[in-house]
């Protein structure tokens, strides 16, 4: 049992020696108060120590050596600039040699022990020396507590070689994944736990996840050498790894969490952006293989940020298939990512979105050739897809700066299997319509394309009938189709003047088609003019004509030029 995040208990402490500490500073230079004169002067950078040999001498080796060749009476000045921890530490070192009271913790025990390893500070010098007790206090008090151990290894990240060497780093790794890995009912809980969320579930047993927290204020590499030696083990869950990844993510990508713009128009120097370059790099290598080992918004959301921070193309590349293997657990917001391109007005990054589809529908295409899942379970997977894509196509409709073929691409990019209802693609062009009024009848006309009005309820069949802002030809296939779900095949009188009032003349070989869908006189009279603009529109792409085939449930469309062939209705 072991207690973490304690502050009710404080951390560990060692106290050694009784007398005062008599140490003062003058012109840069530390002097101890004392009867005898100085005979040792130790410079360590710029500061002075003025000490005395009987003192320091016994208990440091080091010095020992380098006092050989003087006389007693002489006066010594030894340069110490390369001492780990540098002058404090040194000063700790001293004090103890004086008999001064020093007060040891995890704070400070890294450069004490290197210092004194330096020194030579050991029992072979003298008993009861300081390197002993040192040693004695890392392994007995230190390496037992959590935050002891914590802070031990963040400190290291100043002297890493001599750490390195002696040792600490690694016990103390070994010391925190041993801690990860026991059982949570043997962990006593502080209660000093900040997840979100966790006081709304009114928690009252320690989470799995206790110790993502404190390991997230590490240094990178230090984290990386826990997350790699705890998944080593084999016991910890792929979800549990990932949840550790998103908090360090989040602890040193300080725009990671915001759903602002604003986050990306921070101007940052080169030296943060190669920081958050090697944080999206190493955590992107760290993420489990396991599907769902992280999230789908946490994915999108580092994709992104990849791309700000200038991530390599190979992280990038991998973020993107990660995510379009799990893209159908995403939310419509997860999605809504901000524009990175100055040479782009338009608020969302829809080229990414695009991507991850992209790298989705070549995995479902695959197993469907394949077969390697069930044929249910993959048109549930791409349907699920579709009612996202279009939810998406819905928020991004009212960026007055996004662009028509943005738009279209992303909405055709969905195959005709995927889509059971087109009520929601319906719904984002109308909004993209009505937020852009000024684009013209060809683009108008390229947004629809992709809209199959055979496949929209009854309720958004009446309101595109009714919808000035829509094509004529979108209009008359949803009166078409409204007619033919009819069960007495006559069109409302409503339906006819809504018509009627889009024009006024109509050729002859249109009112064919207009008495196809059984329009009386007056109605076909008033339908001319626009039902003639509809087909006047495409002559910048190619003469085209629209003709009744020989099956009233069928009207079909034919361009010439470089116009694609399509129909825009289907057999049932």
């Amino acid at each position: 049992m072991f207690l973490l995040n304690a502050e009710k208990s404080k951390m560990k402490f060692m106290k050694i020696g009784t007398k005062p500490d008599t140490f003062y500073t003058q012109d840069g230079s530390r002097i101890l108060i004392t009867d005898s004169p100085n005979d040792l002067v130790i410079r360590i950078n710029n500061t002075s120590y003025h000490l005395h040999r009987s003192s320091l001498v016994p208990k440091c080796g080091l010095l020992r050596r380098l006092c050989t060749d003087s006389e007693e009476s002489d006066s010594v000045t030894i340069e110490l600039n390369d001492i780990p921890g540098g002058a404090d530490a040194f000063e700790l070192c001293a004090k103890f040699c004086y008999g001064i009271t020093i007060n040891l913790s995890a704070h400070n025990l890294v450069d004490a022990l290197c210092a004194s390893k330096f020194l030579r500070m050991s029992d072979s010098v003298e008993k009861g020396n300081l390197l002993p007790k040192l040693e004695s206090f890392f392994h007995s008090c230190v390496l037992q507590g959590w935050k002891d151990s914590i802070v031990t290894l963040q400190s290291t990240a100043k002297l890493p070689e001599w750490c390195e060497n002696l040792g600490i780093i690694r016990k103390c790794i070994d010391s925190i994944v041993e801690k990860i890995l026991t059982p949570t009912a043997q962990v006593s809980w502080s209660h000093t736990y900040t997840r979100p969320g966790y006081q709304k579930r009114k928690h009252h047993s320690v989470p799995r996840d206790w110790w993502t927290e404190d390991i997230s204020d590490l240094d990178l590499d230090l984290f990386r050498c826990i997350i790699t030696a705890a998944r080593s083990s084999f016991t910890l869950p792929p979800q549990l790894i990932g949840e550790a990844l998103h908090v360090y993510t989040c602890r040193w990508l300080p725009y990671f969490k915001s759903k602002s713009h604003s986050g990306f128009s921070v101007k940052e120097n080169e030296a943060a952006l190669e920081r958050h370059r090697r944080v999206v790099n190493t955590v992107v290598n760290m993420i489990p293989a396991d599907k769902g080992s992280v999230s789908e918004g946490f994915l999108l959301r580092l994709v992104s940020i990849a791309t700000y921070v200038g991530a390599s193309l190979t992280t990038k590349t991998e973020l993107i298939r990660k995510a379009g293997l799990q893209l159908e657990e995403a939310t419509p917001a997860d999605l809504l990512l901000p524009s990175q391109s100055s040479s782009h007005l338009h608020r969302y990054d829809t080229d990414l979105v695009a991507a991850v589809l992209d790298s989705f529908l070549m995995l479902w295409r695959r197993q469907s050739s394949a077969h390697i899942s069930s044929n249910s379970q993959l048109l549930h997977s791409i349907r699920k897809v579709a009612k996202l894509i279009d939810s998406y196509l819905q928020a991004v409709a009212q960026d007055v700066h996004m662009p028509v073929p943005n738009f279209v691409s992303l909405a055709e990019a969905v195959p005709d299997i995927a889509r059971e209802s087109h009520d929601r693609l319906y719904k984002a062009i109308n909004m993209y319509l009505k937020v852009h009024p000024e684009i013209s009848k060809e683009e108008k006309k390229r947004l629809c394309r992709s809209l199959d009005c055979q496949k929209l309820s009854a309720e958004v069949r009446a309101h595109a009938v009714k919808n000035e802002r829509m094509p004529l030809r979108t209009v008359v296939q949803a009166l078409f189709f409204d007619q033919e779900s009819s069960s007495k095949g006559v069109l409302s009188q409503a339906a006819s003047q809504v018509l009627a009032s889009r024009g006024k003349e109509m050729p002859a070989d249109e009112t064919s088609m207009m008495h196809k869908l059984h329009l009386g006189p007056a109605e076909t009279a008033s339908s001319i003019g626009k039902a003639k603009s509809m087909r006047e529109g495409g002559s910048q792409r190619g003469e085209e004509k629209i003709r009744t085939s020989s099956d009233p449930r069928k009207l079909v469309r034919q361009g010439t030029g470089s116009e694609r062939k399509y129909h825009a209705s289907r057999d049932r």
